[in-house]
């Protein structure tokens, strides 16, 4: 399973989003800091979802890192763009 899909799985549970987007940008990163060659060292999330409704930015991106677990000290860089 590569990085992208335990991403998308683990949001997936986590959240029920109406919107999910998993963006593998890591080739856009190549000759800079944390780059991988064969990529998933930089990755884009688009979410939405009524769990996060109320809740404040901080409260929003913890609750993703939580979900994510194991795979953050993997990755070097995650861009969240989250939305209720």
């Amino acid at each position: 399973m590569t990085v992208t899909d335990e991403i998308l799985a683990r949001l997936q549970v986590a959240f029920d989003p109406r919107e999910l987007d998993v963006v593998d940008d890591s080739e856009s990163h190549r000759g800079h800091a944390g780059y991988r060659e064969g990529g998933e060292s930089h990755f884009n999330v688009r979410i939405r979802a009524a769990a996060f409704q109320g809740q404040s930015r901080v409260a929003c991106h913890r609750a993703v890192h939580k979900a994510l677990g194991d795979i953050v000290p993997r990755i070097h860089a995650l861009a969240l763009d989250i939305g209720s």
